[in-house]
């Protein structure tokens, strides 16, 4: 059975119980992994034989929403929301205004009255009755049912007391007019606030799609001459040429072929200084060409650049939920009909027991169904990890997953690599023992230009005089070394040495050691700092290299690490991980191919942005700015930070929950206070996360 992934816009989702209603509507109908995300408006699923969009879009719509393109999602100018709060104000400040004018002025006159809140009250059934119907058939109830059913009751009151008071005119006690215009009001309000705060946390993927070039200029060679054609990006493929001048974005990524250039990398990096760019050095897709012209070499095309996975790590830690927010939505999936028993007890106590008027009675319900908030409950989560995905990856920080955050924050244990992790990655070499001369060279240069690891890529750049000799069926033994066969037919062997040996690595030709190398490498200048900063914070800290004991010490003493292991191969690390990890949350950090089942195992594992492929894919966190020790304590910092908002911001929620309700249902609270209690608590909860893009971490 195959798949197909596939995303809509969805206009109308307003809090994660909508987007919750949504998502277990779809898997009820059988599309398989359905999420939604009111933060930016998006609704994900998996196609399988037999099912359409078409049949996803008709559901969506049935519960009240709407399938727009992306343009629609965010329109110029004045959003639908607000332009609905500006018509409900319209009307309802001169029907609050009754409240302050004599008895016989017109503004009291009941059909008057009636009158201005029809609009605002039908404007509220229309916004609110369809979604809260919409949600009451996903058998998910969202705010809207309480906030419907609220100023319905209200509405309706005031018809029987405008119909009483036909009768008798002297009636005005049955009169709520201004009770019904003022809810709906203040929870558009409330919705506008919300939905300008979201814009703000969703603020930075804007920036991000932002950055991508609209145009990419391909040189082709056109009989001995060339020709640049200027095309859209998303034309470009893996291996193009193309011609990049000044003030231009790189359209992809891609290597320098010719030419040279500074290039502002600061939205990839989070390095603000200009980066150097010749031959042979990385450029990436969005960021700017200051200054100079160069040609590139194209390494992706556009939709697999690094900016597009940045977008894309972006938009899935939004979906990635913390263990934390399980809880959020436990209560919110019964919180709507809780609330509706209590306002129900609510009307029948006060009425029946405290024996106070109907008029009483009812006022206390409506408070109880307008206060209540579980809005705030479902954006406690995805606002904080938004915030905190977003400042990490201004810092050059690329963290996959809301949940990565919250391990990340609650580990207690990290596991270094050294070579190329702990150390700068560029190697001293020194020829110890060459039997062969140039050949051995030759031959030593062909194995590692099929290497990843940062000791190949340093190899492969020296003896720049030597031609490496053709071989065949190269492989790697993960943690030993690089073989492979001659034109003769020998076989070649180039890695490890035994322990104890004076060199490094040796080349075997047909099992006979020909040439030996010693290799040197040195610490990062702030690696001693940053694991201070780690055990600073409770960390236990531990050296897990493949490397000889003598400089596998020798590094550990440098840095302060106390415990560390040597000459442990691929599967060793992944046991070891295994051992530490059933009692401890573990950090693995490392770059090479041979650490890629580590990270995996890791509960949070983290890559250099130069490491290789298997271990940026296997890693939980990609660190792309150069000062990757600063940027490692950076983001267990904003970790940190972020697990401790989504804490505050769950706690605000709860606690106004826990308070409010009982202090409606005794009478405490008018309605109208009771929508501008529950419009502000959302904002309390997403202006609490925004924190998060400005405030100082420690």
């Amino acid at each position: 059975m195959s798949e197909k992934d596939v995303l809509l816009k969805v206009d109308g989702m307003t809090c994660n119980n909508c987007a919750a209603g949504i998502s277990k509507s779809l898997r009820s109908k059988g599309f398989l992994n359905a999420d939604a995300s009111f933060i930016d408006g998006e609704v994900t699923f998996s196609l399988t034989d037999g099912k359409s969009s078409g049949g996803a879009i008709e559901q969506i719509e049935s519960l009240g929403y709407k399938v727009i393109d992306s343009a629609s999602l965010h329109p110029q100018g004045m959003s639908t929301i607000e332009k609905k709060f500006l018509f409900a104000l319209l009307f309802t400040v001169p029907l609050f205004m009754h409240m302050f004018v004599p008895h016989n002025w017109w503004l009291n006159n009941p059909l008057v009255q009636l009158g201005i809140c029809a609009p605002v009250y039908i404007l509220g059934f229309l916004h609110f009755g369809k979604s809260a119907l919409g949600s009451i058939k996903a058998r998910y109830a969202n705010m809207d049912v309480l906030i419907f059913l609220g100023s319905t009751a209200a509405f309706v009151y005031s018809l029987v007391g405008t119909y009483l008071h036909w009768a008798s005119p002297e009636v005005h006690n049955y009169l709520f007019f201004e009770t019904t215009a003022t809810i709906i009001t203040l929870v558009l309000l409330g919705n506008v606030l919300e939905h300008r705060s979201i814009e703000q946390t969703s603020k930075y993927l804007g920036e991000l799609s932002s950055m991508e070039s609209q145009i990419a200029r391909i040189i082709l060679q056109v009989g001995t001459r060339e020709k640049i054609y200027e095309t859209e990006p998303k034309a470009v493929k893996a291996g193009d040429l193309l011609q990049v001048n000044e003030g231009d974005r790189f359209p992809v990524d891609g290597i320098v072929q010719s030419g040279f250039a500074y290039a502002d990398e600061s939205a990839i990096t989070g390095e603000s200084a200009p980066a150097e760019k010749k031959p042979g050095r990385q450029v990436y897709s969005g960021t700017v060409n200051l200054s100079g012209n160069v040609r590139i070499t194209a390494t992706a095309a556009a939709q697999d650049s690094t900016l597009q996975k940045i977008v894309e790590l972006v938009k899935k830690a939004r979906r990635d939920q913390p263990e934390i927010q399980k809880l959020g939505d436990k209560v919110s999936g019964i919180f709507v009909p809780v609330v509706l028993a209590i306002a129900t007890l609510t009307l029948l106590i006060t009425w029946f027991v405290l024996d106070k008027s109907l008029t009483q009675s009812l006022m206390n319900a409506i408070a109880v169904l307008v206060i209540s908030c579980p809005c705030a409950m479902g954006l406690a989560t995805p606002t904080a990890v938004v915030a905190g995905v977003g400042r990490a990856a201004k810092n050059g920080i690329l963290i996959k997953g809301g949940s990565t955050l919250e391990r990340f924050a609650k580990a207690n244990t990290i596991v270094f690599d050294k070579t190329g992790t702990l150390t700068t990655g560029h190697f001293e070499i020194e020829i110890v023992e060459n039997t062969l001369g140039n050949r051995s060279l030759a031959i030593i240069k062909s194995l590692e230009m099929g290497s990843s690891h940062p000791i190949a890529r340093s190899i492969t750049k020296c003896w720049p005089e030597v031609l490496p000799e053709p071989l065949s069926d190269i492989s790697e033994s993960k943690g030993k070394g690089m073989n492979g066969y001659t034109a003769k037919g020998e076989l070649v062997f180039f890695g490890s040495t035994p322990e104890g040996s004076k060199a490094d690595l040796e080349l075997k030709i047909d099992g006979i050691v020909q040439a030996a190398l010693r290799i040197s490498d040195a610490l990062k200048p702030s690696a001693a700092g940053m694991i201070r900063s780690f055990k600073d914070e409770g960390f236990d800290v531990i050296l897990l290299s493949g490397d000889k004991e003598q400089k596998v010490a020798a590094a550990a003493r440098a840095t302060g690490i106390s415990e560390y292991h040597y000459g442990v191969s691929p599967s060793e690390k992944l046991n070891l991980l295994e051992i530490l990890s059933a009692e401890k949350i573990v950090v693995m950090v490392g770059d090479g191919i041979n650490d890629g089942p580590a990270l995996s195992r890791a509960q949070v594992g983290i890559a250099p942005g130069s490491s290789s492929a298997l271990a940026l894919d296997s890693a939980r966190i990609v660190l792309m700015n150069p000062a990757e020790m600063e940027s490692l304590v950076m983001a267990h910092k904003i970790s940190k930070h972020t697990y401790l908002t989504i804490k505050e911001n769950l706690f605000w929620a709860f606690f106004y929950n826990v308070v409010a309700i009982p202090i409606a249902a005794a009478g405490f609270l008018n309605p109208m206070v009771a929508a501008l209690a529950m419009a502000f608590s959302d904002v309390v909860v997403i202006g609490n996360s925004l924190r998060l893009k400005s405030k100082k971490l420690n």
